[in-house]
C-alpha cells in the first residue's frame, strides 16, 4: 500500500510536471503563431495600402481635370518659345536696319520698284525742287539727334509742333519726279515766303532715306480732296496729287534757312524679351502647381 501511494505520488507530480510543461509549451505556440499573425498582418496592412495610394495616385494624375490643367504650362511654354523665335528675328531686323542706315549710299536705281526692298537704305540723287507745290505732313514734332544710325534710336521729341515740308523732286538724268521730305518747319515757318533762304533754286544733290507710306489709323481724319496738308504719310495720294511718281525719301541734311532734315524716325519695338520671361513664369509656376496638386496629392491652399 504505502509503495502503491509513493508510485502515485510520483505519478501525480510527473503528471503535474507534464501538464506544466504543456501549458507552458502551448502559450509559446500561441504566442509565436500570434507574432506570426500580427507580423503577417501587419506587411499585408502596410502592402495592400501602398497598392491602393498607388492607383488611387495614377488616377488622380491622369484624370480628365488634370489632363485640361496640363494644357495651361505647355501653352504658356509655347507662347514663351514663340517670343523667343520673335526676339530672335526683330533683333536680325534691328542688325539690317542698322547696317542700311550706316551703309554708303547708293545711286538712285534705273528700276523703282528695286527700292520696295530698300526701306532705310540712303539713295543719292541730282535734281531740281519744285517749290510751287509744297505738301506739308504733321503736326509732328522736331526730332532732335535726328541722325538715323539706330533702330530704337535716340531720336527724341523736343515738344515743338510743326510740319514736314514734302516736296516734288525731279531727277536729272531721266523724265521722273519723286516726293523729298526735305525737313521740318515751325507752326511760323509754314509759308514758303518765312523761309526763302531755303527755297534751293538750281540743280542740287541730296541724300534720302527712302520711306513706305503709312497706314491711317484709327479716327485719324482722312485727308480732303485737294489738300495740301496731310496727317499721315500717304504716299500714293501725294503723288498723285502733284503728279509724281509715288516714291518717298527723307533729306538726311538740312539746307541753311530751310527745314531741318533727318527727320526719319527709325525706331523698332523690342519687348520680346520681357513677353518671353513672362510666359516661362507662367509655365513653371503652372507646372508647380499642377505637380503639387495631382502628383503630391497636395491642396493648393
Amino acid at each position: 500500500m504505502s509503495v502503491l501511494v509513493r508510485q502515485g505520488c510520483g505519478l501525480g507530480q510527473c503528471w503535474g510536471r507534464y501538464t506544466v510543461v504543456h501549458k507552458i509549451s502551448s502559450s509559446l505556440l500561441q504566442t509565436r503563431n500570434c507574432a506570426k499573425k500580427i507580423q503577417l498582418g501587419y506587411t499585408r496592412g502596410n502592402l495592400g495600402p501602398v497598392r491602393r495610394l498607388t492607383t488611387r495616385a495614377a488616377v488622380d494624375t491622369w484624370n480628365p481635370m488634370s489632363i485640361v490643367l496640363l494644357i495651361i504650362p505647355a501653352g504658356t511654354f509655347c507662347l514663351g518659345t514663340w517670343q523667343f523665335q520673335r526676339r530672335k528675328w526683330k533683333l536680325n531686323l534691328i542688325e539690317e536696319l542698322e547696317a542700311k542706315t550706316t551703309a554708303i549710299p547708293i545711286d538712285f536705281p534705273e528700276d523703282v520698284s528695286e527700292l520696295e526692298d530698300l526701306e532705310y537704305q540712303r539713295v543719292k540723287l541730282t535734281g531740281t525742287f519744285d517749290h510751287s507745290q509744297e505738301i506739308f505732313l504733321g503736326p509732328r514734332p522736331l526730332l532732335v539727334g535726328g541722325d538715323v544710325k539706330q533702330a530704337g534710336s535716340s531720336l527724341i521729341s523736343s515738344g515743338q509742333s510743326g510740319y514736314l515740308v514734302v516736296t516734288p523732286f525731279k531727277l536729272a538724268d531721266r523724265d521722273l519726279t519723286v516726293l523729298i521730305n526735305r525737313g521740318w518747319v515751325s507752326r511760323r515757318q509754314k509759308k514758303p515766303e518765312t523761309r526763302l533762304d531755303g527755297q534751293v533754286t538750281g540743280v542740287v544733290e541730296l541724300t534720302g532715306v527712302f520711306r513706305r507710306g503709312e497706314q491711317r489709323a484709327p479716327f485719324m481724319p482722312k485727308t480732303a480732296e485737294g489738300s495740301i496738308l496731310f496727317t499721315y504719310r500717304d504716299v500714293d495720294k501725294m503723288a498723285e496729287q502733284v503728279g509724281a511718281t509715288p516714291v518717298f525719301l527723307d533729306a538726311v541734311e538740312s539746307q541753311p534757312g530751310g527745314p531741318q532734315g533727318s527727320q526719319t524716325r527709325a525706331t523698332l519695338r523690342n519687348e520680346h524679351f520681357s513677353y518671353m520671361m513672362t510666359w516661362y513664369g507662367l509655365s513653371l509656376a503652372t507646372t508647380y502647381l499642377w505637380y503639387r496638386r495631382f502628383i503630391m496629392g497636395k491642396s493648393l491652399m
